[in-house]
Parts: C-alpha cells; structure tokens; sequence
C-alpha cells in the first residue's frame, strides 16, 4: 500500500520544491498584531496552546511565551490532561488533536485546521486496518501514535518512536507475536532492534521516506565532522548512516549532549527551531531530500503541519472552532491502548530512578 498523495493545492507547494507556511505572506506588523491576538484570546477563552515541534517557529515561540507546550505528540497530550484550562489549542495534526481529547475528554479541544492530517493516518484507513488485524488474530496489536482514534481502538497497545523499541522488546520476551502499523520503516528498525516477530502494514510518512541514502553519504563526506541524527521513519539505508537514531525529543537531546560541532538531521526540518535554542554554538544541516534518486526536491517539511499559522490559530480561538470531537466507545478502545504505553513507560521511569 502506498501513502496517499497530497492534494495539489497551495497548502503542498513545498511538493514541488517551494517553502511554505500558512503564514508566508504576512508583514512583520501582522504578525505582531496577531501574536497579541492570540496572547488575549488564550486568556480569554481559558486556553493553553500546545505545539509540534513541526510546526512553524512562530507558533512554537508563542507556546512557550504564553506558558503552553512545545514537544512531541505524547508529551503534548500529557501536558495538556495535567493543565488546569479548560481548553486546548492543538497546533499540529488531526491525529495529535484526536489524542488530547481521548486523554482529556472534559476539555474543549481546538485545532487551527482540522483538514491538517498525516499520511501515515491517511494510509492505514480504520476498516482497512481492522480487516488486517482479523486476519491475524492471534498477534498482539501495536500501533503507532500517528493513527486514527479508530485505529488505536482496535490496537492492543499505542507506541511513540520514543518507546516503541521499548514495548516491543517486552512483549517479545513474553513470547508475543507483533502486528505493527502503519510506517513500515519504523516497524522494520523495531524488528531489526528487537528481534520479534512482526508483521508489518505497508505505510510509510511522506517526510521521511524522502530522505536519501546516496546523497546523505555525499554530504558526510564533505561534512565529515558531522554527526548523522536520523528518525526512524526514514529508510534503512538511511537509518545505516546514523549515529543517533531516535525520536524527535531523543535527537534534540542528542544536538545538546553530544560533543560535535555540527549535526545532520533527518527528520522534519520543524526540530531545527528548538535544536538552535537548545545548543545555539552548533551547526545543523538538512539531510538531503534532493538529488539523482529523489521524486522532490524539498520534502524536509510536512504540508499538513505548515498549515497550522498565526492566522489561522486567531481564528480558531476567536471562534471556538473548528472542535475535535471523538465518538465516546472510539475513545474509549483508544484510551485503553494509550493508558497500556503510559504505564508502561511510568512504570519504566520508576525503575530507573530506583537504581539510581
């Protein structure tokens, strides 16, 4: 199964190898205004704004000035449940706006653009998906979080990159027998790491899959000072190169804790905003999407997170609207699988902290 092409509007021009952001055309007085806007309407409506780091640097400075959250999907939803407002502004995609209302259904959830989405969500469709799992029933169902509620209602367990490894190696050697979805690159690290059995859904994410082997040798061998930091998403080939592997927050840590002069990055060029915060000193170079084997020329960056702008944010809030809402039985399913991972990962942080 191949992932679903992008609609070829102004919102995907990056397809074609043109920047975007929702937000390109505006003047720096705009954006002042709508940034107090947005600063009076969170009062106002009680609200906290919570943003991937993929998206816009805008948004994710306002986050943290206005005392909200800026982090991977997991973490923004946990945030979110642990927050006193009584609405969350999610700057992300769907699957991300989805998450924080099955953890936190007693709360508005809004969403600057609820058409935002993720290819990985797009190309493992619920009843698909559920057909795939009554074919194999016998395996233990892992999902990753960028799924449908739907798809984590059918789901076993819910995995983040940041611990997917983890789980699965634990329910290895208890003997269990994995069915993985939906990005198979992820699912192929995970079984090279752990060893399971695991049968894979054919799905892959537009961003990283682009990311090129060939090219990314060339650029090591002119930056050979470099450290290679790769998500894995992203191919094997290119995965083989790393010296970091990891999720979002594991390859931010590593730009801080890591002593090199300089990092090449494979994953959403979106990170690059807080890794300059976190280790300013260091140079941070895109991992090439370009070149002889590549079908774009600039794919370093999700369309459907470039969506989320400043202009659109305002008018969420000032409208209350467009609202995430979840059906009450998907939630349910979908929490379970969720709670199963925060458990599991609580769990794990308590064993760490006892041998220390």
């Amino acid at each position: 199964m191949s992932h679903p092409a992008a609609p070829d509007t102004v919102a995907y021009r990056h397809l074609r190898g043109e920047a975007f952001t929702a937000d390109e055309a505006l003047t720096a007085q705009e954006r002042d205004a709508l940034r107090e806007r947005i600063r009076r309407l969170l009062a106002e409506r009680d609200a906290v704004l919570v943003a991937h780091y993929y998206t816009d640097a805008e948004l994710q400075r306002l986050a943290d000035e206005t005392g909200g959250c800026v982090a991977d999907s997991l973490e923004m939803a946990r945030f979110g449940a642990e927050h006193p407002a009584s609405t969350l502004a999610v700057a992300g995609v769907r699957f991300m706006g989805e998450t924080a209302k099955v953890l936190t259904p007693g709360k508005r959830v809004l969403m600057p653009e609820l058409e935002a989405t993720c290819s990985l969500d797009l190309g493992c469709p619920a009843d698909e998906f559920a057909a795939f799992c009554d074919e194999h029933p016998d395996r233990t169902v892992v999902v990753y979080a960028n799924t449908s509620a739907a798809v984590k209602a059918r789901a076993d367990w819910v995995v983040t990159s940041s611990i997917a490894v983890d789980v699965v190696r634990h329910l290895h050697r208890r003997g269990e027998r994995i069915l993985w979805a939906p990005d198979k690159h992820l699912g192929e690290y995970i079984r090279r790491e752990t060893g399971a059995d695991m049968r894979l859904w054919d799905g892959s994410c537009i961003v990283h899959e682009e990311f090129r082997a060939a090219e990314l040798a060339e650029l090591r061998r002119r930056h050979p000072e470099a450290r290679v930091l790769v998500h894995p998403e992203s191919p094997a080939a290119v995965i083989e190169q790393a010296d970091v592997v990891g999720s979002t927050s594991q390859l931010l840590r590593a730009v801080v804790e890591l002593d090199a002069p300089s990092f090449i990055v494979a994953t959403d060029a979106g990170i690059f905003h807080k890794m300059h915060e976190a280790a300013p000193g260091k140079t941070l170079l895109e991992a090439p999407t370009g070149g002889r084997s590549a079908t774009c020329r600039s794919c370093a960056h999700c369309p459907w997170m470039a969506m989320n702008g400043l202009r659109s944010l305002a008018a969420a809030l000032e409208r209350s609207a467009p609202e995430v809402e979840v059906d009450p039985a998907t939630a349910a399913g979908a929490r379970r699988s969720l709670q199963r991972m925060m458990d599991f990962a609580a769990e794990r942080r308590a064993a760490v902290g006892g041998d220390a």
